[in-house]
């Protein structure tokens, strides 16, 4: 028995989330005080033995009250044999005032002298120990509700995977730095293929683009050194016992260099482990196709 913490900011996808791993055959509880987490636990305990086996609750600033406890109630949590762990969701403060104006939702921390960001960073503040104690950390700030179905479907599919799940995603730097990124590579130092008339309506997932990037000795010294550095250090990450890796790899608009080097990596690290994953932050989803395999030099 295990139970997924699903928490992060309003207005972030959580909901979207929680219904995912209700689809999924969890059983699900949206906003339970988190004070009776540990009550909670026992009652899942005494029905392991029936076909209920994966459990998943809603906490965020809506437990206000029980917010300051709650490190402590985790505590005890692992004390009742439980395995327990969260799924935190987070986006950009302009997105977040953007969200809440269209839908006219009312912020949970907000009040008639508590104006919308106020309440936003308040919340960031409250819940800074859950976003800390995160398996996962998800930035929805470009992400579409059917992406976040999918982030959220292949990390609990992984989660019994022997080792940590690398997720592999390309981004663009004028729109800002993934939130939730563990490392992040700066491509921007290599050849453009943006400056080339031919290649600019292009991605690093067409051929002339992939050709132009692959002939590029310093493109494939950066590929090489950067996976190099994920095979030196990953297996210190397995030693903590973390679940989740996210490489994130940025270029200026996130078309070219960083989408390419990303599905090279990828299709270096699916060869070699399991649980590898992939996304193209700044491509629409129907461009992601594989790359061609990459063969990396190795330094004796």
């Amino acid at each position: 028995m295990n139970i997924t913490i699903i928490s992060g900011l309003s207005g972030s996808g959580k909901s979207i989330a929680l219904q995912v791993l209700e689809d999924l055959g969890y059983y699900c509880i949206d906003n339970l005080p988190a004070v009776l987490l540990p009550q909670f636990a026992d009652e899942l305990k005494g029905r392991s033995h029936q076909s209920m086996t994966h459990a998943a609750v809603s906490i965020d600033s809506r437990n206000r009250s029980f917010l300051a406890s709650l490190p402590q109630t985790l505590e005890n949590l692992g004390k009742h044999g439980l395995d327990f762990q969260i799924i935190f969701l987070e986006a950009d403060e302009p997105i977040l005032l953007k969200r809440f104006s269209e839908t006219r939702r009312k912020h949970p921390l907000t009040d008639d002298s508590t104006p919308l960001v106020d309440g936003i960073r308040l919340e960031k503040k409250l819940l800074a120990p859950l976003s800390e104690s995160a398996a996962i950390r998800i930035d929805t700030t470009y992400t579409t509700p059917r992406e976040l179905r999918s982030l959220v479907r292949d990390f609990t599919s992984g989660a019994d995977a022997v080792g940590p799940s690398l997720l592999f995603e390309s981004f663009g730097y004028k729109h800002g730095t993934p939130l939730d990124a563990d490392f992040v590579f700066d491509v921007r130092c290599l050849p453009n293929p943006y400056w080339e008339t031919e290649l600019r309506p292009l991605t690093g997932l067409d051929e002339p683009v992939k050709e132009y990037l692959a002939n590029n000795g310093l493109v494939k010294k950066m590929i090489d050194h950067i996976a190099q550095f994920i095979d030196e250090w990953l297996p210190q990450f397995e030693v903590e016992n973390r679940s989740y890796i996210t490489v994130a790899i940025g270029c200026t608009g996130g078309q070219h260099r960083s989408v390419y080097i990303t599905q090279c990596l990828n299709d270096y690290f699916s060869a070699r482990r399991v649980n590898v994953q992939m996304r193209h932050r700044e491509l629409p989803e129907s461009k992601s196709l594989p790359a061609a395999p990459l063969t990396l030099r190795r330094s004796s």
